[in-house]
């Protein structure tokens, strides 16, 4: 599946410069350092972390996406900063372990 058609299943956009990308497989996590060196590429990324810092360890872990979830908000820098390292990030409102169901049952 690709990041963009999360959008019509309830993921709200929040930067979207690579929406072609492919999803294959989900990693959840809030602590940056454990992300960094456990996320595999192309992974979807779960957290309801709302760091500037979320942004670069996605970058460096390669992954497809981050998806925000819990309805976290992020910050205008953040949202900035992921448009100009070019990461793809949406939200969903849903829990962390709903999000992630619905993300299994999407990509499977």
């Amino acid at each position: 599946m690709k990041v963009s058609e999360l959008t019509s299943h309830g993921f709200a956009p929040v930067s979207l410069p690579d929406g072609d990308r492919e999803i294959d497989g989900v990693y959840i996590g809030d602590l940056l350092s454990w992300v960094m060196g456990r996320a595999q590429m192309d992974n979807a990324w779960i957290t309801i972390m709302n760091n500037v810092n979320v942004i670069a360890v996605a970058s460096l872990a390669d992954t497809s996406c981050v998806i925000v979830a819990e309805g976290a908000e992020l910050s205008d820098e953040i949202i900035e900063t992921a448009r100009e390292k070019e990461v793809n990030v949406l939200s969903s409102d849903l829990p962390i372990y709903e999000t992630a169901l619905k993300l299994s049952e999407l990509i499977a």
